[in-house]
């Protein structure tokens, strides 16, 4: 059966059309399914019955059910644990900030990439999600807070590039104007590195914002705790970010995992200014959230700070992240699917 919220109108009205349906009936089904959520084909009341009955019989809606929710008591974030329609679980956050409600999203049933310092990594990969996945996330998201969601952030358990058909797909779909039409501008990507595809990426035309995962100065640190770094090196990586920021016109966020006696030294901090010097970014400073079985833990207050004065006089923009839902387990690199 063909997971029909996949589908962009144009697709199904093909598959409509050969079955002698007519071709309309596409944007009446792509809205029932993006813009009001629908979970079956039964509440398609505008729909004739035959109709629907065949729908039933060719095609199937990809459930996305929450079976935990979590409220932090320390600022309102939510957590979901997620289960599909085969059993698999993934987690999902919901944060409230000024400029509006942001969901991060899962794009994989775990993760390959093997970060020494994230959880989601923990029992490798399970399989990529699907389009209508991400979409039944934010959807799910919204009917379960009752927060409207003007924000997304890939972000939660997978690597998104590493599903990527798939996640341009999502993206696609979720700023279509006959669904949830989500601004592109409003919504960010995170990689560890996958440099071919942030090359691949750039040539999509999708106005997104790119966070690059670095979290080191140098290959000498980010080949330890990052295995991605053995694939594609340092100087590999930049300089597919930097044809990603010339072809896009968009400033790169790069991630910095801050990690107590590892990568968090002045000297760090100087190495890392002089590769990103001249370079149209902005760096996001992540005290590391403690995750169990893991043996790093955040660098001090103090460290931080002069970590961001040493970057601030290369002239680069840095801001250190708060810890939402850390009473949760739903902070950056802690997500894993609780179940596990």
């Amino acid at each position: 059966m063909t997971d029909i919220k996949s589908l962009f109108p144009q697709e199904l009205a093909m598959l409509l059309t050969a079955e002698g349906e007519n071709a309309y009936r596409a944007s009446q089904i792509f809205q029932w399914l993006h813009k009001k959520g629908a979970g079956s084909f039964d509440v398609m009341t505008d729909l004739p019955l035959p109709l629907r009955n065949k729908l039933a019989e060719r095609f199937f809606i990809p459930s996305v059910t929450p079976v935990r929710k979590l409220v932090s008591s320390r600022d309102g974030t939510v957590k979901f644990l997620f289960e599909m329609h085969d059993g698999e679980k993934i987690e999902s956050v919901v944060m409230r900030y000024a400029h509006g409600n942001t969901v991060c999203i899962s794009t994989q049933a775990g993760c390959r990439m093997g970060c020494s310092f994230c959880a989601s990594t923990v029992n490798g990969l399970k399989r990529n999600l699907l389009p209508s996945e991400m979409i039944g996330q934010v959807q799910a998201a919204q009917e379960h807070t009752g927060l409207k969601i003007s924000n997304i952030v890939l972000m939660g358990i997978g690597e998104p590039l590493d599903n990527y058909d798939n996640v341009i797909k999502f993206l696609r779909l979720v700023n279509h104007k006959k669904g949830m039409n989500i601004g592109l501008r409003h919504i960010s990507l995170s990689t560890c590195g996958l440099a071919d595809r942030i090359d691949r990426l750039a040539s999509e035309g999708l106005p997104v914002t790119l966070s690059v995962s670095l979290h080191a100065p140098g290959d000498d640190i980010r080949t330890r705790i990052m295995p991605v770094a053995r694939r594609w090196d340092m100087d590999t990586l930049l300089e597919s970010c930097r044809r990603y920021e010339k072809t896009t016109g968009r400033r790169i966020s790069f991630e910095y995992a801050m990690i107590k006696g590892v990568n968090d030294t002045s000297e760090c901090a100087n190495r890392l200014g002089r590769r990103l010097a001249g370079t149209l970014c902005h760096v996001n400073l992540i005290p590391v959230n403690e995750v169990k079985g893991k043996i790093y833990k955040r660098s001090e207050k103090n460290t931080i700070e002069t970590f961001t004065k040493v970057l601030q006089s290369y002239r680069i923009t840095v801001t250190v992240r708060r810890s939402l839902g850390g009473d949760i387990n739903a902070s950056c690199g802690q997500l894993r699917a609780g179940h596990v």
